[in-house]
């Protein structure tokens, strides 16, 4: 078991978009495994690379179904191929910027489409929090934070919090 630092809300490689993965190695496939690792021990339901230091679109997710079965994935070079016009809102957080959580609004259905961590194509259609959970983690390859996603307003007072917390 390897845990990997995660890395918070100021570091550069939050705000860059990470770069596509050329082949699927045994090292792309030792990062999967480490960031499963550091994703539970953080009590996270989700993970990208770029979120422990490593600029590559490499993502992950673990969450509950409606029946309570959990959607597990591990995806290399992901992308949104489909997304509902329909949106709901609900509420996100991030484990690179704990303690903040606030109502973001994304599309209800998406279809996902990468390579699993043996090279196979994955196509994934997802709706609820697996949607939600796919898309904030695609995000992070693209070097966007949730709090992009807010009202400046928004923005502004869940900043002025984070920044009390780092100080306290």
């Amino acid at each position: 078991m390897a845990l990997l630092e995660i890395k918070v809300l100021g570091a550069k490689v939050l705000r860059e978009p990470a770069a596509p993965v050329a082949a699927v190695t045994e090292e792309t496939r030792r990062l999967i495994r480490d960031m499963f690792d550091t994703m539970y021990e953080a009590e996270g339901i989700g993970l990208a690379a770029p979120q422990v230091g490593v600029s590559e679109r490499v993502m992950i997710v673990d969450v509950p179904d409606e029946e309570g079965d959990h959607r597990v994935h591990a995806l290399i070079n992901p992308v949104v191929v489909e997304s509902d016009k329909e949106t709901d809102k609900e509420i996100e957080g991030c484990l690179s910027i704990p303690g903040l959580e606030e109502m973001v609004t994304r599309p209800v259905r998406v279809v996902v489409e990468g390579l699993s961590p043996s090279a196979e194509p994955v196509r994934i259609e997802a709706g609820r929090l697996l949607a939600r959970a796919l898309q904030h983690e695609i995000d992070h390859l693209d070097g966007i934070l949730f709090i992009d996603r807010l009202s400046p307003l928004k923005r502004g007072i869940l900043m002025r919090k984070w920044r009390k917390k780092r100080k306290g």
